[in-house]
């Protein structure tokens, strides 16, 4: 399933920085950075439950914002791009590791 994970945190405060690179690294750890604070993450259901609750556990309640899109298993349909930094299309293109 896609999910579209963004993100606002508050970085004023003490701890909001550190807050922030945790929360950028959990999404990069499942999906790929599209915008700033977006990210795109085609994952199980399982796996997704992980990385939510590992992103409640690092935000502040109080000061940050943390929004989950669902776009389901037919979410290329559903997203189109255009200008510069174009995704990876998990399902289509290669991966070399």
């Amino acid at each position: 399933m896609m999910v579209l994970i963004t993100y606002d945190v508050e970085t004023i405060s003490e701890g909001g920085t550190k807050r922030l690179r945790h929360v950028a690294k959990a999404c990069k750890d499942y999906g790929q950075r599209v915008q700033n604070s977006v990210f795109e993450c085609v994952i199980d259901p399982a796996l997704f439950v992980k990385l939510k609750d590992r992103l409640l556990g690092i935000i502040d309640n109080e000061r940050d914002s943390l929004r989950f899109y669902y776009f389901g298993s037919t979410w290329s349909h559903k997203v189109e791009h255009y200008g510069v930094k174009a995704s990876i299309n998990f399902e289509n293109d290669s991966l070399i590791v």
